[in-house]
């Protein structure tokens, strides 16, 4: 069958194009979906737009040398993406069990691309091209890029150029680099030649060809001392600026990573070219049959308005992916593609986001960084804003008002990380307002992450002090438009710097709101982010200085239960806690307690579990107040009142 307007991704759909030999093919991990939200899909258009024909292998039986060669050979080389996330990320949760659903596979079905896909891919195609040029990209290929901590291994691993057997790596967001790449081997270039382009990684035993380069710890420094290795991954953070980063070379014997310095941001006019290429907008037709892929139900109506960003949150790896100066849509860009979005049958008449990393990010943090770059050891909104922060809503304001003028778009959402210190530093209360009044439906997420200053100063986030100011605006702002929405803030256990006394200290928190999170995040030690450098090292790389690190799985177990102590799941879990802790003062009945003693325990479970909402007495938070869904708490007297329905007010 032909499938008018997506790439090849098979051998009959080139025989009918005609084509007998592509430039390059490539091999991803996730199915094939032909949307901007995926980059695979950018990556192929932007080659097919420069006159390189791309075909696809989606998902290949990695356990199969066939199902690599199924298009032959390239003309000029394979590309190897693991996906729109890490393999191991997809394959596990933070327990490192196995996940049940893969959104990115076609009827969200397990199992059908390996761990450590591009290593696996790459070693596949190796065995049958042995001289083919191999260039990897994506999100595991770019946090991997360098010698790294492997969360699920529990080990350091060397870059993954060198386990892959790959040539190149194509790092960041890769639109300039892929190009270049593309032409430098039209050219003739041989790939080992290629040592010259921005936002790649190459491999040489040729030391002397290394220039203007700083030099990190050589990989048995490295792989023997925690210390180095902070030391190592901290010169990379500094060093991830397209506009004062440095060249950075890894050596591993007689073989040498060279990191060439990020490539430049793309400007407004470049960024809208990349988003009015003709993607299809949906995933290949074949998949209909499987059940489709879940992963454009979250994408398939939300509009990406920007990408990078200078928020620095300690366990984001943004800083090393997409950088920290922020690159933006025009308006007339997102408008032209929000009026195809409404032409979709689906459409309903809702936008389900207009944002980015942060949502509210519309322009660099200050002028300097446009010829600069960002500072390499300061942030722009941490510990306090940065004096030359420029803080302005009112281009995201305008932006998200023409939507709302669109003819049948009914609601325009937020869904990205809205970044409250950024939005409390705005003197003009502007978008706080219009937030509430058009863009929240009943609730809106946001990001603390934790309440303890000792953490957050390890998180990278602002002070509690800043959050709960946030929370009284937010109240205070939909009281005076006469609207009832909450906020339900997202909440990490774990943490870097988080000791039992500090998950008291948020235990007590939620108590004082009346409120229990109905999930709860245990901090997930990805590849290249400070927060899991502090992990595996127990030191904070920025300063140095020793951070308690929460390893064993049953403490990790108590810090997660004491964010949810109403859960009569947990009694066990929060009376060992608060034991272990010294804290028996909050086992009781006094108003301040947490939990009943143990022979009150059963009797305080049932209790909960009868009266509470089915989800064990899960609330939403409004500025200081709780709406549980239908839940029950307890005055001082001892009687029972009701707490307002979130849910339900939504339905009315």
């Amino acid at each position: 069958m032909r499938y008018e307007g997506y790439l090849p991704i098979s051998k009959e759909d080139m025989i009918e194009r005609g084509i007998e030999q592509f430039d390059f093919v490539y091999v991803i991990g996730d199915a094939y979906v032909d949307h901007p939200s995926f980059g695979p899909a950018i990556i192929s258009r932007i080659l097919e737009s420069r006159g390189f024909s791309v075909g696809i292998i989606s998902q290949p039986d990695w356990k199969d040398d066939a199902s690599i060669s199924i298009m032959g050979e390239p003309r000029l080389g394979f590309l190897v993406s693991g996906g729109n996330m890490d393999s191991m990320v997809n394959h596990y949760s933070v327990s490192k069990k196995r996940r049940e659903m893969d959104s990115f596979t076609p009827g969200g079905v397990m199992g059908k691309r390996p761990d450590y896909a591009t290593v696996v891919y790459c070693n596949l195609i190796r065995r049958t091209y042995k001289k083919t040029p191999i260039i990897i990209g994506g999100i595991e290929a770019s946090l991997r890029r360098l010698a790294h901590y492997d969360y699920w291994s529990n080990k350091l691993k060397r870059s993954i150029l060198l386990d892959s057997g790959a040539d190149l790596i194509s790092y960041g967001m890769g639109e300039r680099s892929i190009v270049e790449i593309a032409e430098a081997l039209e050219s003739g270039i041989d790939v080992k030649d290629i040592t010259f382009i921005d936002g790649t990684v190459y491999k040489t035993k040729d030391k002397d060809s290394i220039y203007d380069a700083i030099w990190l710890p050589q990989w048995d420094e490295i792989k023997e001392n925690k210390r180095t290795f902070a030391e190592s991954f901290y010169t990379q953070y500094c060093n991830t600026d397209p506009f004062s980063g440095k060249r950075l070379v890894e050596g591993y014997g007689t073989n040498f990573v060279v990191q060439n310095p990020p490539q430049k941001p793309l400007s407004q006019e470049e960024m809208d070219a990349v988003y009015a290429l003709p993607y299809m907008r949906n995933y290949h037709p074949s998949y209909e049959e499987e059940g489709g892929v879940p992963a454009i139900r979250e994408i398939k109506f939300s509009l990406v308005s920007n990408r990078g960003c200078f928020g620095g949150c300690s366990f984001c790896a943004l800083t090393f992916h997409q950088g920290r100066i922020i690159q933006t849509r025009s308006h007339e860009s997102i408008i032209e593609e929000a009026k195809i979005i409404t032409q979709d049958p689906e459409f309903k008449g809702y936008i389900h986001d207009v944002g980015g990393p942060t949502a509210n990010f519309r322009a660099p943090a200050c002028q300097k960084q446009l010829t600069k770059g960002a500072c390499p050891n300061k942030q722009c909104l941490f510990p306090t804003p940065c004096k030359n922060l420029e803080v302005d809503h009112k281009d995201y304001i305008e932006l998200l008002r023409k939507l709302r003028e669109l003819p049948k778009v009914k609601k325009v959402f937020i869904r990205s990380g809205i970044r409250f210190d950024y939005l409390m530093a705005d003197k003009d209360k502007t978008f706080l307002r219009e937030l509430c009044e058009h863009h929240v439906s009943g609730q809106l997420k946001v990001a603390p992450e934790h309440i303890s200053n000792a953490v957050l100063k390890r998180l990278g986030k602002p002070a509690v002090e800043v959050y709960n100011k946030f929370v009284q605006a937010y109240k205070d702002m939909n009281k005076k438009i006469g609207k009832e929405q909450y906020l339900v803030p997202y909440l990490m256990s774990s943490h870097p710097g988080s000791t039992l006394k500090e998950a008291i200290e948020l235990a007590e928190y939620l108590r004082d709101l009346g409120y229990m999170p109905e999930q709860v995040q245990d901090f997930y030690p990805t590849p290249s982010t400070i927060s899991t450098c502090m992990y595996y090292t127990g030191l904070d790389p920025r300063t140095m200085e020793e951070v308690y690190v929460s390893t064993n799985p049953h403490e990790k177990a108590m810090q997660r239960a004491l964010i949810q102590y109403r859960n009569p799941k947990n009694y066990d879990l929060v009376y060992e806690a608060l034991t272990k802790a010294g804290r028996q003062d909050l086992i009781g009945f006094d108003k301040n307690c947490l939990i009943k003693p143990r022979k009150f325990g059963g009797e305080k479970a049932q209790s909960w579990s009868k009266t509470g909402s089915g989800k064990s007495g899960t609330g939403k938070l409004s500025g200081t107040k709780a709406a549980s869904g239908k839940g029950n708490s307890t005055d001082k007297k001892g009687k029972k009142k009701t707490i307002r329905n979130v849910h339900n007010k939504k339905k009315k």
